[in-house]
């Protein structure tokens, strides 16, 4: 289930508007009473000042509560009670979780037996809300975005409760993203968010439970309870968002949605966005047939919607790398370090779970880079350059992805029609009308509309006829190499993506490994294949866009390694440049100077 945010209503997508209303909200007073930023949904997020705000949405009050009331309900907001379908007064969150269940069983049911479903996702980009939340005084910066006006939870429910309140002013900033620059009162009106013949009687939710109060004499609102989200209110015992509610809902809802459709469905499942797989899921949190799918965007790509030759690696910045080590110059240093970045979610993943498959769920790059220059000059070098280096991270992790996205209504004033975003490699402007195309497979009209296609569209293996141990491509050239290796035999194994354990396969059913070879780039030309052995074989089908390789000795460990070229070659698109290529002469010379400086200066002052 597709959700940002929680719902359309509080600045993102998913649930309905009657969820939020069925805690208490006023969906007419959400956005100017602090609780929820809507420009975005209602067509902004393109200028300056509302650019990537809509993240921010995740700690304002409407959202924040909505996540905390559908996981922990029960245990933070016990005394919130509404009426089921069936007229029974019940828990929020029995409220909330049972209508998400009854919707899942009702998709399962529907969709569920077509060969195109192979599995369900439980929820995109799952979040905590307030729970584990260890400051009302503050968020946390090197997990929760802050730009714009961003209240800290506290200042969310005096807003909320219709007080006019100071709040801190976030800007754009470097090193760190943001910095507080200024500070603004909002909700200047008073107006309450909590409907006053809603279920909390217009009072503040989290007020009703004694988590805050309102000084009238100083009139500013009091924490009553710092803890209240780090631990259980009745047992004082340490609250975990995923050991205490994520796991459990998990296997309920896997239960659920394989009840009404089969047992053999796959289930995707993923972590807080930019959080590293936790180490307390264990085998028995794990449902069967499990595939982990998080996500990944380059963060500072994202934040700036720029890209130029220095890259930053905020996923290191925020477990407290030494930020010179996280800046990378130039195109081979952007692929090193998505790949560090990717490796390590790859990897992190495999320690907490084991062999479980790891997809990275939804991955993808602002087409609108560089205030949009591309749209005028229709040059997409830039674009071209973050989405191979992507591609290259996402190859050199051997691990599958969507992308995201392609998007038939894309335009270059709207983007993707969400928020400000726009994300998809098609553009319907640069497209031939539907009554031009040649709708063969093979017919390049149906690239039409498509940027950067170069980047996008590259060789991958399909079926492999043992373990990959590596894969690498290069866009300037079309060359690539494949290495792997026939399970059953040898050591090694673990978290390492480039050595795998190789013992407790399957026994290959095949000696044939399939490549996907897009004729979108062999062109008619010539497939050369290096490293095969003699009795090894290998065949091109352009039609199938499919390269085939046999290979003859197939026993227990051992490894196999090809050189894919094309003849010709393809035309380069763009210089893969680093530091020392594009500064090593001028590092020479000023370590030249410098030492000869050093040398005379100790001329000077040495006794001859």
């Amino acid at each position: 289930m597709h959700q940002d945010v929680w719902s359309r209503y509080s600045g993102g997508s998913g649930a309905p508007a009657w969820t939020l209303a069925s805690v208490g909200f006023d969906l007419h007073a959400l956005e100017e009473s602090g609780a929820a930023w809507l420009k975005g949904v209602r067509g902004g997020g393109h200028t300056e000042d509302e650019r990537g705000l809509w993240p921010c949405g995740y700690q304002k009050l409407a959202a924040a509560t909505m996540a905390t009331c559908f996981w922990a309900g029960d245990t933070f907001a016990p005394k919130l009670k509404v009426k089921n379908p069936a007229g029974e007064e019940v828990s929020i969150q029995s409220f909330l979780q049972g209508a998400f269940l009854n919707m899942w069983e009702m998709v399962a049911k529907t969709v569920g037996d077509l060969d195109g479903v192979i599995g369900y996702e439980i929820m995109n980009e799952p979040h905590r809300g307030y729970i584990d939340l260890q400051s009302m005084h503050a968020f946390d910066y090197n997990t929760d975005l802050h730009l714009s006006h961003v209240p800290t939870p506290l200042q969310s429910f005096t807003l909320g409760a219709g007080h006019a309140t100071k709040v801190g002013f976030w800007t754009r900033s470097f090193p760190m993203p943001t910095r507080r620059t200024s500070h603004g009162v909002l909700n200047t009106d008073g107006l309450n968010v909590w409907l006053p013949d809603g279920p909390t009687a217009g009072r503040c939710l989290w007020e009703m439970h004694g988590v805050w109060g309102w000084d009238r004499n100083k009139k500013e609102g009091v924490v009553l309870r710092e803890s209240y989200f780090i631990k259980h209110p009745m047992t004082n015992k340490k609250i975990d968002w995923y050991t205490d509610f994520y796991y459990l809902f998990l296997n309920t809802w896997t239960d659920r949605v394989r009840g009404a459709s089969s047992s053999e469905k796959i289930v995707f499942v993923e972590p807080i966005p930019n959080e590293f797989c936790p180490r307390s899921w264990t085998p028995e949190h794990q449902p069967q047939n499990m595939v982990y799918a998080p996500h990944w965007y380059d963060l500072n790509t994202l934040f700036a919607k720029a890209f130029g030759d220095f890259s930053v690696n905020v996923q290191g910045l925020s477990r407290g790398m030494f930020p010179l080590k996280a800046f990378y110059w130039g195109q081979r240093g952007a692929r090193d370090n998505f790949s560090l970045q990717i490796r390590n979610i790859a990897e992190e993943a495999y320690r907490s779970l084991g062999e479980k498959p790891v997809i990275i769920g939804e991955c993808g790059i602002p087409m609108d880079l560089n205030k949009g220059e591309a749209f005028e000059t229709d040059d997409w070098k830039w674009q071209m350059r973050v989405m191979d280096a992507m591609m290259t991270a996402l190859e050199g992790a051997l691990v599958g992805f969507t992308l995201w996205n392609y998007n038939p209504d894309n335009d270059d004033q709207r983007g993707d029609d969400w928020n400000g975003e726009n994300f998809s490699w098609f553009s319907r402007r640069r497209a031939l009308i539907p009554s031009l195309l040649d709708y063969e497979q093979s017919a390049p009209t149906l690239d039409n509309g498509g940027r950067i296609l170069r980047s996008v569209v590259r060789p991958y293996p399909a079926k492999t006829a043992g373990i990959p141990l590596k894969f690498s491509y290069e866009v300037n050239t079309g060359d690539f190499s494949f290495k792997w290796v026939v399970p059953g035999a040898g050591s090694g194994g673990g978290p390492s993506v480039s050595n795998p354990p190789r013992l407790d396969h399957p026994t290959l059913t095949s000696s044939t490994t399939e490549i996907f070879l897009p004729s979108f780039i062999t062109h008619g030309g010539k497939v050369i294949v290096r490293g095969l052995h003699p009795d090894d074989k290998y065949h091109y089908d352009e039609l199938r866009q499919t390269l085939f390789v046999v290979t003859k000795d197939n026993s227990p460990g051992k490894v196999h390694h090809i050189d894919v070229s094309l003849s010709p070659r393809l035309r380069t698109v763009f210089a893969v440049n680093d530091f020392w290529g594009d500064f090593g002469g001028q590092v020479a010379v000023g370590g030249t100077l410098l030492l000869a400086l050093i040398a005379y200066l100790l001329t000077l002052v040495l006794p001859s």
